[in-house]
């Protein structure tokens, strides 16, 4: 299989990614290099995704009956930090970001795709759903034994506990838009008359500010709402990463569908009328909210 692919062309669920770039002194020295050899490899951001995608194109049809990454090799994304004073990076022909200008590898962020760690955490999740009985019939135990050795392997080898990445099928989780706001950095990216993906971009700092904002809110005005114990949990996850760190949300292809798109601005005034009492105001943003995602969400269970 060749050519530039992402997940609307080759018909697969839209998946939308959570992703967190660290400073490479954020990294155990033994992974430093390893980073640097791997975003030096890399030529455009949009080779990175074809990569990634054709790599999970090549598991689920490989004999053997072994759907999980050998951690033979891990792609990187990498990101240069912008400041007000530096202008967006041009987009590359293929219709990725170009990469950073080599030279300068302690000023760039990383963002390890963390393959094997990944795919064991979705498996166990799998396995505890309520499709466990058919996980287990499509993935033999055997496998999956061999894949806890690879996780405990890459483990000892990288020292490292937290996962860079969180990604979602079929919709993007509304907690994720509640660390973002309109007028943060964004990238659209096209080809073909299509978004490929939008990208948008917030400081860790902004990202736990608004967060924890938003569980304060919640905590006093809606302390039963599933949302609080998904927002609380987000902001665990970001408090274990460096403070120079950048926090990406990557729609993927369901950009196609929903973009332009006012999701960060209706999650925070739905919270904002919550903790004003103002329950009109909240269920307008929740209307307008369900009518962008519940339509894909439902094609989750289309035939």
């Amino acid at each position: 299989m060749t050519g530039n692919l992402y997940r609307g062309q080759a018909g697969l669920p839209f998946s939308s990614a959570l992703r967190v770039y660290e400073p490479l002194k954020a990294f155990p020295a033994e992974q430093q290099e390893a980073l640097r050899t791997a975003a030096a490899r890399s030529v455009s951001r949009a080779a990175v995704e074809n990569a990634e995608l054709l790599a999970s194109l090549g598991r689920i049809t490989r004999p053997g009956g072994d759907p999980f990454p050998t951690g033979a090799t891990d792609l990187v994304r990498v990101l240069a930090p912008r400041t007000d004073d530096t202008p967006p990076a041009a987009p590359a022909a293929d219709g990725g970001a170009k990469t950073p200008a080599a030279g300068e590898p302690d000023s760039l962020l990383y963002c390890p795709s963390q393959l094997v760690l990944r795919a064991g955490l979705a498996a166990n999740a799998l396995m505890e759903g309520i499709h466990g009985p058919l996980a287990q019939l499509l993935i033999p135990e055997e496998q999956r034994d061999r894949h806890q050795e690879r996780i405990k392997e890459v483990r000892a080898q990288a020292g490292l506990g937290r996962v860079h990445t969180r990604a979602s099928t079929w919709g993007i989780p509304f907690s994720w838009f509640c660390l973002f706001k309109e007028s943060d950095p964004t990238d659209v990216v096209e080809s073909d008359g299509h978004i490929v993906t939008v990208r948008i971009r917030a400081t860790i700092g902004e990202a736990l500010e608004r967060v924890r904002y938003a569980v304060a809110h919640l905590a006093l005005a809606a302390p039963d709402l599933d949302m609080l114990e998904d927002l609380t949990q987000l902001t665990e996850w970001l408090e274990l990463f460096h403070p120079e760190s950048v926090v990406e949300l990557d729609y993927g292809a369901v950009a196609d569908k929903v973009y332009p798109d006012d999701s960060p601005m209706d999650v925070r005034l739905g919270i904002e009328c919550l903790a004003e009492g103002d329950m009109t105001g909240a269920a307008a943003a929740y209307r307008r909210l369900a009518s962008r995602w519940i339509p894909i969400r439902q094609l989750a269970r289309a035939s």
